[in-house]
């Protein structure tokens, strides 16, 4: 009974002060920074936003293209494994040339079967 007694008295101080707190804390800013101040402190608070979320757009994507590169070598390596495994040299040809040289030196072999 008196735990719920203390979190209603609790709940009463904090929920109804919850507007005097804001508007208290709003006088302490204004009469620490001045009220010229204020906009200033705004728009360097915009700024400031503004360029977390740029580099964190740009975080994003230099990630994204770790992940690309990181496929693309393995995508490579695979393919010069499938390569050395059927013969074929692939040390001059790309990746689109070698995955037709692949599937050439295959269905030969289906052919042949």
């Amino acid at each position: 009974m008196q735990e719920a007694l203390l979190l209603d008295l609790v709940m009463q101080v904090f929920g109804a002060a919850g507007f005097e707190w804001i508007l208290i804390i709003v006088v302490i800013v204004v009469l620490f920074f001045g009220v010229k101040k204020i906009p200033q402190l705004a728009r360097s608070f915009g700024k400031a936003s503004s360029e977390y979320e740029k580099a964190k757009i740009e975080a994003k994507r230099e990630l994204q293209q770790i992940k690309n590169q990181d496929t693309n070598k393995a995508d490579r390596e695979k393919l010069e494994a499938i390569a050395d495994t059927l013969g074929i040299d692939y040390t001059n040809k790309n990746d689109d040339d070698l995955r037709v040289a692949i599937e050439s030196e295959i269905n030969k072999g289906k052919n042949n079967v």
